[in-house]
């Protein structure tokens, strides 16, 4: 399908050469030229942005003035909040965020056909690529059949998922599925999807050169930055407006440089520096922000590490960490198979353009901060956030605090010996380093009849996991020579460590194998168990029930270390409270010594066949081994040679058969996918906003609540409401598999809303997990409480901290929330995307003023609350509300709306952006 370029952008349209071929492109400098500013001094990353105004530049959405507004950011130092309208190139799915974004498109063709339009209105109109990538569990490990059974299992659980993807292939124009067991979305789109300049033809039929750009419904979307290619994650809702041609409002933003100086030192690793880039950025505040990195530094830093620091914008807060086109970036195109023509069109169009990296490159920025890299430590962060860095040598010692600090706040009075009730008594205790009597320990039994302890900090997961490190060869083959040296002297993870490997790609298997490392890594466990997220977005698997069970029964605190980009309460097991974030050959160490007490920056790891300690120094590989083996086995054939077939998929996929019909005929027994109510009834003219009187509060929750928190990913009981519903529909437990997986299922999903196990309402005192008061005045599930609130007709506010929603870009945190009859979110402040979709759902944010906040206001969660001022609002306005206390007094506070633009205000008119879409769309046909 051709793209459609602006029609009043002569002015600024030139051709470029390269070699044999000719391109369209639109010019910056021609911009210049045609009086429209002086735009020399802009970051690439805004560059980008302005080339985009240039190409669909109409007079309508985008106009001059748009244009000229990138001008007036560099006067006025790198701010000018406008409202643009940006189009990007592509769009990116995996397949937890992508089947509702399917099942949404699938219920807007009965919507339109409801109001009388065209279904074939209904298709993708900028290409669209869904991996399934999250699907893949870890049950099986630590032996050879680890994949094969697990990737069984996953088609076992999904293929009505599976079915429901192959039909939407079929069915929608501009759409491609990557199937099960090829890779993760990002690390897929890094090394073969993306290609940094992209062309196609035009309405005219001529060819048109201009940047990739793209949004993906997953927050780690960031990662292809790395190379130069703009984008960032925003919600399935979001994302299905921009791929059925709707532009994306937002406002010209901020761009913050991040200067990076001198090279890595000798036992440091790119994980080592995008943890501590984290920290700072996070200590910066950059949300919201665009981050470009720039400096002498990157001479030194392969596209790998950009790569990771990248993929990590959603844990520092930014829209997106951008690097700028250089000869790495060439390189690594190069690398990786892109073609000659590719890689030449790349070059000459960005330094042409003005897109390229050179020596003298130092462009204005709204602020900025510099690093050296040379100070950089080996280092891990946890164990709740990904920002809370800490030097590796520190490691054991902030254990212990987090320990102390959890027993003598929570449980001061709890004994920490657990009673043993095996035959002969409790065996000798280990000694816990820095114990001081506040870790609890407990013992198990192996089905061997081998007697294990266990206590605070025993490591029960060790995953080499996530897009955010397996797509660097450096520190995968770095885990290799780790593990090889381990090998050679003996050592093995310890017995009650569940160890995994997940590679992003199979290109990194390929490596891998080519280096001789896989085996090794085999021997200490860490063998193949799936290319998929798996750990990271808590698909860890069941742990050995003799382990789970001594965790559980005796209150110990499991830990997990794992080489992910999230390490949020609640989201990795069901079993461990403590979750690190480390470089994969650090996951290799700790799986060795087993126990996060034990300070292994100084401390043996074990002992050698000949009884003598073995130290982190001892098998740690040097830089130049790691580089050597990177060269010789990472080559442009293994890139080339895993994705000749890689929408073909295995012969599992080929094998799912599936319906061949313009809309779905949606199986009525399904518990995967399910019709939406979303459109059901809709009338053809928008409504108006209405004030919200009245409204009880659902839950009062504290800062940093995040997406995870607000729709959990991982596992559930079967006592949960999620689970009861599964139960009525003769679902067992067994094939309960994840909210993630259900996401087609808005029954399930909306059960799960506000349903983690570590969410806290503070309208309780202490408890955790999703429930809340009732309209009786009892506790019950969040999910039965607003159902009886539904029932009488009354709205609903939810109240929250700081950073309100942070972490993943995950739709049904606002879609459960809408579905729930929660008609405002009202926080001290908001993380983007999780703004924007609730927005795009019809649910109103709010942000507190004055300094008021839920404590100050002393809220209980008795409270009665009204805001008014809606039915005239206008963007960013600061409106009314009242807040009528259990003992009837009130208190009258100022609220400002977080609908930030004109486009957002229509949006909440239309009950939210795909009700918006689907009118114009019906009226158009």
């Amino acid at each position: 399908m051709p793209i459609t370029v602006g029609q009043d952008t002569a002015k600024t349209r030139r051709t470029l050469k390269v070699g044999s071929s000719s391109y369209a492109y639109y010019s910056i400098p021609a911009a210049e030229e045609a009086g429209l500013g002086d735009f020399s001094g802009l970051p690439a990353a805004l560059k980008v942005v302005l080339e985009n105004m240039l190409r669909f530049e109409d007079g309508k959405t985008v106009t001059t003035d748009d244009i000229k507004a990138f001008s007036d950011w560099g006067k006025k130092g790198g701010r000018n909040p406008v409202e643009i309208a940006y189009r990007p190139a592509r769009v990116l799915m995996q397949d937890f965020t992508g089947v509702p974004a399917v099942v949404d498109l699938a219920a807007m063709r009965d919507g339109i056909k409801g109001l009388g339009g065209d279904v074939q209105k209904i298709n993708p109109l900028n290409p669209v690529d869904l991996v399934i990538d999250h699907s893949v569990m870890i049950d099986e490990f630590g032996n050879p059949r680890a994949f094969q059974m697990n990737v069984d299992r996953e088609y076992e659980r999904n293929f009505e998922r599976y079915q429901f993807l192959k039909w939407g292939q079929g069915a929608f124009e501009n759409f491609r599925v990557v199937p099960p067991g090829t890779g993760i979305c990002h690390q897929v789109n890094l090394e073969y999807l993306a290609k940094a300049v992209w062309t196609d033809k035009d309405q005219n039929g001529e060819e048109v050169a201009y940047p990739d750009t793209l949004v993906g419904t997953d927050s780690h979307t960031t990662m292809i930055n790395g190379l130069a290619v703009l984008g960032w994650g925003v919600g399935g809702i979001e994302a299905e407006a921009a791929m059925l041609g709707q532009p994306i409002s937002m406002l010209l933003p901020e761009v913050v440089g991040f200067k990076l100086t001198g090279a890595m030192v000798e036992g440091t690793t790119g994980t080592d520096l995008v943890l501590k880039v984290v920290e700072m950025l996070r200590e910066k505040g950059v949300v919201g922000k665009f981050v470009e990195f720039y400096g002498d530094g990157l001479d030194k830093l392969p596209l790998a590490d950009r790569a990771t620091i990248a993929n990590m914008a959603p844990e520092y807060g930014a829209t997106c960490g951008f690097f700028p086109i250089d000869a790495e970036t060439l390189r690594y195109l190069t690398q990786t198979g892109r073609g000659e023509e590719t890689v030449a069109l790349v070059e000459a169009y960005a330094k042409e353009n003005g897109f390229w990296r050179g020596p003298d490159y130092e462009p204005v920025y709204t602020d900025t901060l510099s690093l050296d890299m040379g100070t950089i430590v080996p280092a891990i962060s946890g164990p709740k956030r990904p920002q809370d860095y800490i030097a590796l040598d520190k490691a054991a010692s902030e254990f212990g605090k987090y320990i102390k600090g959890l027993r003598e706040g929570k449980d001061a009075s709890a004994s920490t010996e657990a009673r043993w009730e095996g035959e002969g008594g409790a065996p000798e205790p280990r000694e816990i380093p820095g114990n001081e009597g506040h870790h609890k320990r407990a013992w198990y039994r192996d089905e061997d009849g081998s007697t294990h302890q266990l206590h605070d900090g025993s490591i029960v997961i060790s995953s080499i996991t996530s897009c955010t490190n397996t797509s660097n060869p450096y520190v995968m083959i770095g885990a290799g020579l780790v593990a090889k040296k381990a090998r050679e002297k003996g050592l093995t993870r310890k017995p009650w460590v569940k160890t995994s490997l997940a590679p992003g790609s199979q290109v990194v298997s390929h490596y891998l194998e080519a280096a001789g490392l896989q085996d090794d890594l085999d021997a200490i466990g860490f063998n193949l168990v799936g290319y998929g997220c798996t750990t990271c977005i808590g698909n860890s698997g069941p742990l050995a029930a003799p382990i789970s069970e001594c965790i559980n029964d005796n209150d110990l605190v499991g830990v997990s270390v794992l080489s992910g980009n999230r390490n949020f309460e609640g989201r990795i097991s069901p079993d461990v409270r403590a979750n690190y974030l480390a470089s994969p050959p650090l996951v290799v160490a700790y799986a060795l010594v087993g126990d996060m007490n034990v300070d292994i920056a100084k401390s043996p790891l074990g002992q050698d066949q000949d009884g003598n300690d073995v130290y982190l120094k001892d098998i740690w590989p040097s830089q130049k081994e790691i580089a050597d083996l990177v060269e010789k086995t990472v080559t442009k054939e293994a890139f080339q040679s895993k994705y000749a077939d890689v929408f073909e998929g295995d012969e599992k996929w080929r094998s799912v058969d599936t319906t061949d019909s313009e809309t779905y005929d949606w199986p009525a027994s399904s518990t995967y996918v399910q019709n939406p109510p979303y459109f059901q009834g809709m009338s053809k003219t928008p409504g108006t906003i209405s004030n919200i009187e009245g409204a009880k509060i659902l839950a009062i929750l504290g800062d940093m609540v995040t997406t995870d928190h607000i729709s959990p990913a991982g596992s559930f009981k079967e006592t949960t409401p999620a689970g009861k519903y599964l139960t009525d529909h003769q679902v067992p437990v067994r094939e309960f598999n994840s909210y993630g997986s259900r996401r087609g299922n808005h029954e399930v999903m909306m059960r799960g809303t506000f349903a983690n196990i570590r969410i806290r309402n503070e309208m309780l005192d202490g408890v955790e997990g999703g429930y809340t008061l009732g309209p009786d005045g009892d506790q019950t599930s969040i999910y039965d409480a607003a159902m009886a609130y539904q029932d009488q007709g009354t709205p609903l506010v939810i109240f929250g901290g700081e950073q309100y929603g942070a972490g993943s870009s995950r739709d049904w945190a606002a879609k459960g929330t809408a579905l729930l009859g929660v008609k405002a979110v009202i926080a001290e402040n908001f993380e983007r995307i999780h703004r924007s979709n609730l927005v795009g759902m019809g649910v109103i944010p709010f942000e507190f003023t004055g300094g008021d906040t839920r404590k100050s206001l002393g809220l209980k969660g008795d409270e009665t609350v009204s805001i008014s001022g809606l039915d005239t609002i206008k963007p960013l306005q600061e409106v009314p509300c009242t807040i009528t206390m259990g003992d009837g007094s009130t208190k009258e506070i100022t609220l400002k709306c977080r609908i930030d633009t004109a486009i957002e205000k229509e949006y909440v008119e239309h009950g939210g952006v795909l009700h918006y879409v689907l009118r114009d769309l019906a009226q158009a046909s």
